[in-house]
């Protein structure tokens, strides 16, 4: 996994929480895998504005912290799927409160920003 240059503090609960879920595609990530098990190529096609580098390393971190699950086919032509962990499932109340939030505050930001 990516070595962070400043050390991970354990002792604060919403670090913890940002830790896993925050960042730009982590809950994006996870909110696509609660609709469907998908493979790493169709979630790069989900967020094309994304570099492929970045999304398979937010995937390899949720794989990493066991929010998702990566099972691999070797059959022909060899693949890889992504699925929600039971602990990813529980972070799905909390992504949607979030969003909520986010949707409620998006008048304000649009103000904000001088959008129409």
């Amino acid at each position: 996994m990516y070595k962070k240059k400043i050390p991970f503090e354990i002792d604060c609960g919403v670090k913890i929480a940002m830790e896993i879920f925050g960042g730009k595609w982590k809950s994006c990530i996870i909110l696509e895998l609660s609709k469907k098990v998908m493979r790493p190529s169709e979630l790069h096609k989900q967020f094309a504005e994304a570099s492929p580098r970045v999304i398979d390393r937010q995937l390899r971190e949720l794989e990493f912290y066991g929010i998702v699950e990566k099972k691999i086919y070797a059959k022909l032509p060899p693949h890889s799927e992504y699925k929600l962990t039971e602990v990813g499932e529980s972070l799905l109340p909390i992504i949607y409160e979030v969003e909520k939030w986010g949707d409620n505050y998006r008048p304000t930001m649009k103000k904000l920003l001088n959008i129409p």
